[in-house]
């Protein structure tokens, strides 16, 4: 597996050989809303999904070096980015990321370390000339799904192109007594889904960075993500809902470890990496959760301000991967589900 490290200047390029060998050569950095610096769109893969991740904490790499494997492994996956917005991070930090990634995995899906040019939360929808699928896959560093449940979230989105898919929903919403949008937590139904864990189509991210030629409202927008270093999940379902008419598609899955929850206890699997993994994300409680809120609301009253309408649309319920009996048996004193309570009762009813 061949792993590099892109800078928009420069580049370090890591041999596979028995011994890495590191060299460093100019690259030109092409125009991110230039189409001709993209793939033809009609040579992009629907069979297989582009990971990118958002890299920034050095005390993180641990457990980003642990997520970008269990991504790597799924044969589904084409390549893997990591984007490393954090510009204080020392060449030799990058570079010994990179030695150790080429020498724990020696097959899978390629891994590209790539430094942002700016540290803006932005970056994470920018159009890449290296990604080769039709679908993108927009999450965090701190998040580690089970196999099957990705395989899964990235089945759904193929029966729905269009829409966004994810494990984590949140929504917005009208507060008639301050006459006001909200962000909140609906307990049945969502309008947003977190750049935790986001399958999209490709194109959205040319939406999102070069929507109107790369400025109008779309650039506001941007800018207020900018201001509020917060916020790009939302602009993002903003930009799609209001191109489709349709709400997210939120999927149910079996395991989906979130390091990053402040509400985690037991971190000894990771040891110190998922101690700190709770402390630098940017909703952390520490933080204060009704601060984090309160923000996030107020990006759904600007963006609604700029655009001058609301597209986010309502969605109900979310996609399971198996349909089980949902009748109740007593067994043992106790309800069960019927299809789990003998195997020898005959339930073809």
């Amino acid at each position: 597996m061949e792993i590099q490290i892109k800078n928009f200047l420069f580049a370090l390029f890591i041999s596979l050989a028995p011994t890495a060998s590191l060299s460093l050569r100019t690259l030109p950095h092409p125009n991110p809303c230039d189409p001709r610096s993209l793939p033809d769109p009609r040579s992009l893969r629907s069979d297989q999904l582009t990971v990118l991740i958002n890299g920034y904490s050095e005390s993180r790499i641990p457990l980003l070096r642990s997520i970008a494997a269990t991504y790597a492994a799924a044969s589904f996956i084409s390549s893997i980015l990591i984007l490393w917005g954090n510009h204080s991070t020392p060449y030799q930090t990058l570079s010994q990321l990179s030695y150790n990634l080429s020498s724990l995995y020696s097959a899978g899906a390629s891994i590209t370390l790539l430094p942002q040019k700016t540290s803006s939360l932005n970056s994470r929808f920018l159009p890449h000339p290296a990604i080769k699928t039709r679908a993108v896959l927009v999450c965090d560093d701190d998040i580690e799904p089970d196999p099957k449940s990705l395989e899964f979230a990235f089945r759904v989105w193929q029966s729905n192109p269009d829409r966004i898919i994810g494990f984590f929903a949140r929504s917005h919403d009208l507060d008639l007594a301050r006459k006001t949008w909200i962000y909140t937590v609906h307990p049945d139904k969502y309008s947003i889904i977190l750049t935790k864990f986001m399958i999209l189509k490709t194109n959205y991210l040319f939406s999102y960075t070069c929507g109107s030629d790369g400025g109008g409202e779309r650039a506001e927008m941007r800018n207020v993500v900018d201001e509020m270093r917060n916020c790009e999940d939302i602009l993002m379902n903003f930009v799609v809902a209001d191109e489709t008419g349709e709400g997210p598609v939120m999927v149910g899955a079996e395991r989906v470890r979130d390091w990053g929850d402040p509400r985690n206890e037991a971190r000894v699997a990771l040891g110190e990496a998922a101690e700190v993994a709770a402390e630098v994300g940017l909703s952390s409680l520490k933080r204060g959760g009704g601060e984090h809120r309160k923000r996030r609301g107020d990006c759904i009253r600007e963006f609604h301000k700029i655009l001058g309408r609301m597209p986010l649309r309502y969605r109900y319920g979310k996609v399971v991967n198996s349909v089980g009996e949902q009748g109740l048996c007593e067994k043992g004193g106790k309800l069960i589900f019927c299809d789990r309570a003998s195997a020898g009762l005959n339930n073809d009813q």
